[in-house]
């Protein structure tokens, strides 16, 4: 199946399978280089010193290449948040209910929350996005977190939110039990366990953590045979993640062929997107991402090779 170029039909995903998704994930367009030679030579012509800008001159080069425009432009930035609920939180790994996630849908749709305020301040255009009306996954340490069927369809859903006519989009997320559904994704991903990934998340003790590290190699060891095919990073993204982490994956891998930069906002964020790094050497899947949660540098794949071992 050979690499879409724009502009999308509608249709442009109708009938994908994994192995179709692995050659879009693997057939990935390159950065500009031409755009970042003549915005590297349109430096050397400004009244200031050398590398003067810092920070601001690598992510110019960085949007400009990855926007093919040799000046860069920011006129239409959108922030997509996807929600979605895991069944592994019957587990106990979460000290919240996934009756939350919709809670916070509720508070982002009526302006309330931290990302509304952000949106508005620089001028983006947030759009919250509801995976399966909050339908849970399957709980992942008794079948994989979602069927073929529904990983595709999330991923189609996401490949689809991103706005074609974006300069920048910004990914999010919300779901109750996903920092667990992450850490799953990165320990499986990287070859080592819940203890190497796990955190507080929102709110848990040590005896909690511990659980929780339980519960994920638990999930690792079930859905072991799953991890050693050439598919296996995608195949670890639907049985350990969930539906809003699928959507990611697929807003990620749209934008690479949309010519948008995008911008990783936090752990979980950046699993979702993790297997484009997984499926291409040097983490150059991830190239045209930047991470809002780390310092330089600014290649994503370098610092992805740096949070994800």
């Amino acid at each position: 199946m050979p690499p879409l170029t724009p502009p999308f039909s509608p249709l442009s995903l109708s009938g994908l399978h994994l192995s179709g998704l692995q050659t879009l994930c693997t057939t990935l367009p390159d950065v500009d280089h031409q755009a970042q030679q003549a915005i590297t030579l349109r430096e050397t012509t400004l009244t200031k010193p050398a590398g003067s800008l810092g920070r601001l001159e690598e992510l110019t080069l960085w949007l400009g290449g990855w926007q093919r425009r040799q000046r860069p432009q920011l006129n239409h930035v959108s922030v997509l948040v996807f929600a979605g609920n895991h069944g592994v939180t019957a587990q106990g790994v979460s000290p919240w209910s996934s009756d939350v996630t919709a809670q916070m849908v509720h508070h982002f749709q009526q302006g309330g929350g931290a990302i509304n305020q952000i949106a508005h301040v620089v001028g983006a255009k947030l759009n919250v996005i509801c995976l399966e009306d909050l339908r849970p996954t399957a709980d992942f340490t008794l079948a994989p977190a979602l069927t073929e069927e529904l990983f595709l369809k999330a991923v189609i859903t996401g490949f689809h939110a991103v706005p074609p006519e974006s300069d920048l989009i910004c990914l999010g997320e919300m779901g109750i039990g996903n920092t667990t559904a992450a850490a799953a994704m990165a320990a499986a991903l990287t070859g080592q366990t819940g203890k190497d990934w796990v955190g507080y998340g929102s709110g848990l003790n040590h005896e909690k953590i511990a659980h929780k590290a339980a519960i994920i190699d638990k999930a690792l060891h079930r859905h072991t045979s799953y991890f050693n095919t050439p598919l296996a990073p995608l195949e670890i993204a639907r049985c350990l993640g969930g539906y809003e982490l699928a959507a990611i994956l697929g807003a990620t891998l749209a934008a690479r062929y949309k010519n948008i930069p995008v911008i990783l906002d936090g752990f979980v964020t950046l699993c979702a997107a993790a297997p484009l790094a997984f499926l291409n050497p040097h983490g150059y899947g991830l190239a045209h991402t930047c991470l809002s949660h780390c310092l330089p540098p600014t290649d994503a794949h370098r610092a992805s090779q740096r949070t994800l071992g």
